[in-house]
């Protein structure tokens, strides 16, 4: 399929039209921004756009954001009622992840992470096996990360929500450690280095695209993969958490000049800041096989699969030349993989996919940026 975003459409998904949305939100929310000031605080105006909002109070810099996990916890109802496995410790870890991850990307490390649950119907938490694997897995997440599970919000939304389904979501709060400016892309330029660090599968992204593929096979979610696994077992590996990682950079001596969690339209999030840069990758991570067959199976081509899915990229750091391999070296002594990629050049904002054979124009990333 070679019209980009065609197939994640027709699972009910269409970023060009969330996109246009964020654009006028954000719009709406920089008006407010001068409100912080009788509080004592400053709104870091650079932050729009960025994966967390970014303030200042009291001389301390801090980090706000908003994440769901989208359709994923659908994955786990339809896996655990078609092969009887209980994932919902993995999904609830999968939202911890999905919004920790974006609060790092901003350089803060998090405090403080609120849930929100919403079901269709209370009796939901009656299934106390599933109840419980879901609590347990976020705090977990929530003790990998290092940070306080502060509470959060479990409404019963009838009509709204499926009977049988629950909606996953959280805030968190996060500081900018002291000494430390925020990671913002203003440092950012020709001649940083990209580094590619793996993702896990599917992650938190893509789970319409998945449901919709698996609904066309004749063993569904119990399709078995080329490497053992079955679809649904795969889908539901966690993601990575990211949080160590950019803790242990930020104590290292290492330039980081950006950070971007590859989610939603997929590689093309390499070029998320507003600036006319051109990002070269000549490396790629290896494609984990349920992205492999999910591409397959949705008939998607290099241009569409990069844009679509991580496609193996879970998180991408941008830094000083020569700081690439001390990037790679931390992310290896904490278990990740991870490789120099490609750079950053002077050009037209675009990401080439040397590899794959894949460009990527500015215009093609539909982006919450800050409003001019």
């Amino acid at each position: 399929m070679s019209e980009d975003g065609a197939s994640y459409r027709a699972a009910g998904v269409d970023y060009d039209a969330l996109d246009a949305g964020k654009r006028l939100a954000m719009a709406k929310a920089l008006s407010t921004s001068s409100l912080l000031h009788a509080r004592g605080g400053r709104a870091l105006d650079a932050s729009r756009g960025e994966p967390a909002f970014v303030f200042e109070l009291g001389g301390q810099a801090f980090a706000f954001v908003v994440e769901g996990l989208g359709t994923k916890s659908v994955v786990a109802r339809q896996v655990l009622e078609g092969q009887g496995l209980n994932r919902f410790a993995d999904v609830a870890y999968d939202t911890v992840a999905a919004i920790l991850n974006d609060l790092c990307c901003v350089g803060a490390l998090p405090l403080v992470v609120n849930a929100y649950f919403a079901t269709g119907a209370s009796e939901w938490y009656l299934e106390l096996e599933r109840a419980g694997a879901l609590l347990e897995g976020w705090r977990r997440a929530c003790a990998d990360a290092g940070c306080v599970w502060g509470g959060g919000e479990s409404p019963s939304l009838p009509g709204l929500l499926e009977e049988k389904d629950i909606e996953l979501a959280g805030a968190a709060v996060g500081v900018v450690p002291e000494g430390r400016s925020p990671i913002l892309g203003e440092e950012l330029g020709p001649g940083d280095e990209i580094v590619l660090v793996a993702s896990s599968g599917l992650h938190a992204n893509g789970a319409s695209l998945a449901r919709l593929v698996a609904g066309r096979l004749e063993r569904g979610y119990a399709t078995e993969l080329s490497d053992g696994e079955t679809l649904g077992e795969a889908l539901l590996e966690p993601s990575v958490m990211y949080v160590g990682l950019v803790a242990a950079l930020l104590d290292a001596d290492v330039r980081v000049t950006y950070i971007s969690h590859v989610t939603g339209h997929g590689l093309l999030k390499l070029m998320r800041p507003p600036r006319p840069l051109t990002y070269r990758i000549e490396r790629l991570p290896a494609v984990p096989a349920v992205l492999d067959f999910l591409v397959e199976q949705a008939g998607l081509d290099p241009q569409a699969a990069y844009c679509t899915f991580n496609m193996g990229a879970g998180y991408a750091l941008y830094c000083a030349a020569g700081d690439g391999e001390k990037i790679v070296a931390i992310a290896q002594s904490l278990g990740l993989s991870a490789a120099v990629a490609g750079r950053v050049e002077e050009g037209p904002r675009q990401v080439i996919l040397e590899p794959v054979g894949v460009r990527f124009s500015g215009a093609q990333l539909e982006l919450s940026a800050q409003p001019t």
